[in-house]
């Protein structure tokens, strides 16, 4: 009887706190709060970004394109035979 009783208050604990929680979360008054400081978040965003200073840009022709030709004089690899090599 009084472990029915103990499982009662917690189911009934659990409930009242997601009612409350529910409660105040979906209030008219919270959620202007919520809205009025999202606006404030913004207006600082905009007034920050207004006041930024802009750099000029010095990355402007620091690539060179270099037109690369195959040689013949390459070294060839050959992984196959170093493998077959190695398991004999």
């Amino acid at each position: 009887m009084i472990r029915e009783l103990k499982y009662f208050f917690y189911i009934l604990t659990i409930i009242f706190f997601i009612f409350f929680v529910g409660n105040y979360y979906f209030s008219e008054k919270n959620i202007k709060n919520s809205y009025r400081s999202i606006n404030l978040f913004e207006k600082k965003i905009i007034k920050y970004g207004n006041n930024l200073k802009i750099l000029d840009s010095d990355t402007k022709n620091i690539i060179k394109y270099l037109e690369t030709s195959i040689s013949k004089d390459e070294k060839k690899y050959k992984f196959w035979e170093l493998i077959i090599d190695n398991e004999k």
